[in-house]
């Protein structure tokens, strides 16, 4: 099958992109210790799957000690960083391509361990998520019960969001991605079975919206809306997450960023809201984009468990602009031209997916390489 619609151009504010392939951001826990600092190995990933005119966002990166969630993941609030970080973006501008980085609270999600001069996670409310998480040094354990953040640090908390903006900006990044899905700090407000709070952040949709938007702008102060994205998960389940009416919660949030003009709107399909778990897809769940679509007048990406020929699909039929890949991105560094040509994918090895050195990162071999093997190499 040939993708015809997935190579027409299209404009994303003020960039013009060459294609409609997108790589979705992908946690995975390698940047360089201590400090989670990207480095050379990283830089070499993201310059691998550039191309001219395509849009790369990088894995999360939490703009503050308290956000971070993971061991191992890359920070956006350190001068070590934003060396680090500059690494990345020159080598994705090498290639000709545009990348935004992605900016990341994990609320309840942390541990301690992350922070201990900071003490307990911090969340809308003080509800503790089902089930368990990882600490700094890679051990499993239950959640802890979050600390409610007290109304007055949440000006400081937008604060440092568009220092990280700023930050992203100095890094060479040519746009930030608010991370506003999955069941992190800002869906956390959004959704009300983690926000039970009774003060202009809880309560009404309103109000349980208004963290996200005013972050949003905090991030447009900096680069101008039509540099930022948002990237939401409606119907989402990942960290036990849910909320009572999320057609009317997301219809409203939608159309509040539609109005601000943002850059794009990142939707993940809820047929992949148990992310990056391995759980099967979900073929029965609703459909994001066609919910959605006609909310947000700006450019859509599409994301979660998308193929060649679904996305091509949902791109012919006006539901999404552009398709994030995530999986297939990790194992084919050349996914692009693959898609072009509609030649073969390599599989992915989920067991390097999180941690580890270059296997599973950049040894994956392009099409060329493959046809300059020796035969039964």
């Amino acid at each position: 099958m040939e993708y015809p619609n997935l190579f027409k151009p299209l404009r994303i504010g003020d960039l013009e992109l060459s294609h409609r392939i997108v790589m979705a951001p992908l946690t995975r826990l390698r940047s360089s210790q201590p400090g989670n600092i990207p480095g050379p190995i990283n830089a070499s990933y993201y310059g691998q799957r550039a191309t001219p005119g395509g849009l790369l966002i990088s894995e999360a990166s939490q703009i503050a000690p308290i956000g971070q969630g993971y061991p191992a993941s890359p920070g956006i609030h350190s001068s070590e960083q934003l060396a680090g970080w500059r690494l990345v973006t020159r080598a994705v501008h090498e290639e000709g391509g545009f990348f935004f980085i992605q900016l990341w609270h994990v609320g309840r999600i942390s541990h301690t361990s992350f922070h201990p001069e900071d003490g307990l996670p911090v969340a809308p409310s003080a509800v503790r998520p089902a089930g368990e998480t990882m600490t700094a040094s890679w051990e499993t354990v239950p959640f802890e019960t979050p600390r409610p953040l007290d109304r007055a640090e949440i000006p400081q908390l937008i604060e440092t969001y568009r220092q990280a903006a700023q930050h992203a900006m100095v890094a060479g990044a040519d746009g930030v991605e608010i991370h506003g899905a999955n069941g992190y700090l800002l869906d956390q407000f959004l959704q009300d079975r983690t926000n039970l709070r009774t003060d202009e952040y809880g309560g009404s949709i309103e109000n349980r919206a208004r963290l996200l938007l005013e972050v949003v702008d905090a991030a447009s102060s900096v680069w101008g809306p039509g540099r930022v994205g948002v990237r939401l998960s409606p119907f989402g389940t990942f960290n036990d997450m849910g909320d009572s009416d999320p057609v009317r919660l997301f219809t409203y949030v939608i159309r509040q960023l539609s109005a601000r003009g943002i850059g794009y709107l990142h939707l993940i399909e809820p047929r992949s809201s148990e992310s990056s778990g391995g759980a099967p897809l979900d073929q029965s769940a609703p459909d994001a984009a066609t919910l959605f679509r006609d909310s947000f007048q700006g450019a859509l990406i599409g994301a979660g468990g998308f193929t060649g020929d679904l996305a091509e699909a949902a791109i012919a039929a006006g539901k999404a602009d552009a398709v994030a890949f995530g999986r297939w991105f990790i194992s084919n560094p050349d996914l692009v031209e693959r898609l072009r040509q509609n030649a073969p994918l390599n599989p992915y090895d989920r067991s390097t997916f999180y941690g580890g050195d270059v296997r599973g990162y950049t040894d994956y071999p392009t099409l060329a390489e493959l046809e300059s093997m020796p035969v039964g190499a």
